[in-house]
């Protein structure tokens, strides 16, 4: 269903759902590189402007603290950045925190159990296997141990044994390769390829543990396959309806995987793990891609951004 529109149109944004429930959208781009935030309140379907970032930016990436501010961090302003800041819900206001070690964009933002995030890869003028750890009680950024493989266009899922998975990516052609991130020796392993090449694809920690990575550019983009922490095994699971790329996905309350939009597509589809099994539901109302999901408070789905449009749509389960 349609709930309110943007201020602003916006698409490679951030989506972060705020302790008070309500949803800080932050830059992106919309013709232009977008420094503008607004905020999404569930009880009234209503949107409105809070504080601009200090920085233009899109492809970065947005963490909520365990202090409840929002963290933002590179991203590109037509080159990649290093700089990161702070929103502060109970001001509306944005602040410089210390700036990351390497400029970077299209890269992943992980809060680990420890509080800290970790960001891992991205582009500057070539694919980067760095990986740095923002310490929020500091403002500092510190380099942790280097993936093994350079990447850009990946995913990064942190599990429930505080592991993180990295899946696939963009290095000089299109990555299977996934390796693992272990916090308290800040080392990377690697593990069992993927069963096709992937970027431009999403993953899902599912409820029982195991991870879902769908479609994405370089193999079979209707393809769909589970990694299993206990076994460090990739299987492949039943196929999605419709070919994606940098579609979008969320986890419902009820444990099935919302999968929405992609390149051209206005379809979406549901996924349950339980008999691994896809189906199609409604379309949005608009083709998207470069969007959001986020799971409000309610459960319900709030979808957000394309390209040249304000319209938001809401899922309900």
């Amino acid at each position: 269903m349609n709930t309110g529109n943007m201020n602003i149109a916006r698409y490679l944004h951030t989506a972060s759902v705020l302790t008070n429930g309500k949803v800080l959208v932050a830059g992106g781009s919309g013709g232009s590189t977008l420094a503008s935030a607004e905020l999404y309140d569930p009880s009234t379907e209503l949107w409105g402007l809070t504080g601009n970032m200090t920085n233009a930016r899109f492809g970065h990436r947005a963490t909520v603290l365990t202090n409840g501010q929002v963290l933002v961090m590179a991203g590109s302003n037509g080159s990649p950045m290093k700089s990161a800041e702070l929103y502060n819900p109970l001001t509306g206001i944005w602040t410089a925190t210390g700036d990351l070690n390497s400029a970077r964009y299209q890269h992943t933002a992980s809060r680990l159990a420890n509080g800290k995030i970790l960001v891992t890869g991205g582009w500057n003028i070539v694919s980067l296997a760095s990986a740095e750890l923002y310490d929020s009680s500091t403002g500092i950024w510190t380099f942790t141990g280097n993936m093994n493989i350079g990447r850009y266009r990946h995913t990064a899922s942190v599990l429930t044994n505080g592991k993180v998975l990295v899946t696939g990516g963009y290095n000089s052609g299109h990555l299977m390769s996934t390796e693992l991130y272990d916090p308290s020796t800040g080392v990377w392993t690697l593990i069992s390829n993927m069963n096709y090449v992937r970027s431009d694809h999403t993953a899902s920690l599912l409820t029982n543990g195991n991870v879902l990575v769908t479609g994405g550019l370089g193999g079979n983009l209707k393809s769909a396959e589970l990694y299993n922490p206990s076994t460090g095994k990739w299987n492949i699971t039943t196929a999605m309806n419709y070919a994606r790329q940098e579609h979008a996905e969320a986890v419902l309350n009820n444990g099935k995987v919302l999968i929405t939009g992609g390149v051209g597509l206005s379809s979406a589809e549901l996924y349950d793990q339980s008999i691994e099994v896809w189906d199609v539901i409604g379309n949005m109302s608009n083709s998207r891609y470069g969007h959001t999901t986020t799971v409000l408070t309610s459960g319900n789905v709030l979808v957000v951004g394309t390209s040249a449009s304000k319209s938001t749509e809401l899922y309900l389960p």
